[in-house]
């Protein structure tokens, strides 16, 4: 049986396991994404344990810990003792899915098992090509704010880089000083995800773009490949310098990334007031679905 002990946090010195892992098992959902639980690790404190050919998940925010299906081979066996370590050692909805072939996996082998939607982990995910383009009336209101930047603000764009990291260090804390960081703890938590991405954005493999306004830099994006149809947009901040500029580093990120990746993960909105209004005005294409199942509903009578 699998245990808490077995367990040890992740590190980035154990990128190269999770990317021999990911190369067979791609991925779909943000919250899984090597770079994502390296940014986020204060915050959520992601651990890990290999056993047999598999890799199990788990993650602990303020106390709260819950574990993810088993990546690797179809393993029921495994899948079984997963859930019962998560109804012994985690919350009151200790076990998460993530995606439709995991949500699958469940019910093949433990049909009576209940799954509940996770709205606010739904990962929206977008067509590049509608992104950049913004076609039809469903987009006309953003391409006319869009438009309206491009012909107000004298901006050019420019890829991130190891030589540009003090700039952007630079500009998340006048984003920050704007948004009143230190006043929201989840803010608080970005802040420090961005800086640790800044810190090892080379080793992690992110690559990004800022939008600079009279030279100075008034927005970024942080992304990089999540498989091989999905681009996963990390963080994106703008200062309200220049009005429209989130619309315009939406679409330019859009723009780069639409000859090699057909489909871009903005991931989830975390149930944050205002958030899912934002993503759904641009329409997703579809969702990376979030099922939690409860400790009450993880019996005997349904493994």
């Amino acid at each position: 049986m699998i245990s808490p002990a077995d367990f040890q946090p992740v590190t980035l010195s154990d990128q190269e396991l999770f990317r021999r892992y990911y190369a067979t098992y791609p991925q779909v959902h943000s919250d899984n994404s090597f770079a994502n639980m390296i940014c986020w690790r204060d915050f959520a404190a992601y651990r890990f344990a290999q056993v047999g050919e598999s890799i199990v998940l788990s993650s602990t925010i303020s106390g709260a810990t819950k574990f993810r299906c088993p990546i690797g081979p179809d393993d029921p066996a495994l899948l079984r003792d997963v859930l019962l370590l998560a109804r012994d050692h985690g919350d009151s909805a200790p076990f998460i899915v993530f995606g439709k072939e995991d949500q699958a996996r469940l019910a093949r082998a433990f049909p009576r098992l209940p799954l509940h939607p996770d709205r606010d982990m739904f990962d929206y995910v977008y067509r590049t090509q509608d992104l950049s383009d913004l076609p039809g009336k469903k987009y006309l209101t953003i391409r006319h704010q869009l438009n309206r930047f491009r012909h107000r603000c004298a901006y050019r764009m420019e890829a991130a880089s190891e030589a540009i990291l003090g700039e952007l260090r630079e500009f998340l804390v006048k984003w920050c000083e704007w948004r009143d960081c230190d006043s929201s703890p989840v803010l608080a938590y970005e802040k420090e995800a961005i800086l640790v991405a800044l810190r090892h954005f080379t080793a992690l493999g992110l690559t990004g773009l800022v939008i600079r306004i009279d030279g100075k830099i008034g927005a970024m994006s942080l992304f990089e490949p999540l498989n091989h149809t999905t681009a996963l947009v990390h963080f994106e901040k703008g200062l309200p310098d220049c009005e429209g500029i989130y619309k315009a580093i939406n679409a330019e990120v859009a723009a780069i990334l639409r000859s090699d990746f057909e489909y871009l993960n903005r991931e989830s909105d975390l149930g944050v007031e205002g958030l899912r209004e934002a993503k759904m005005r641009y329409h997703p294409d579809h969702f990376v679905s979030a099922y939690i199942v409860r400790k009450t509903d993880i019996r005997e009578e349904y493994l």
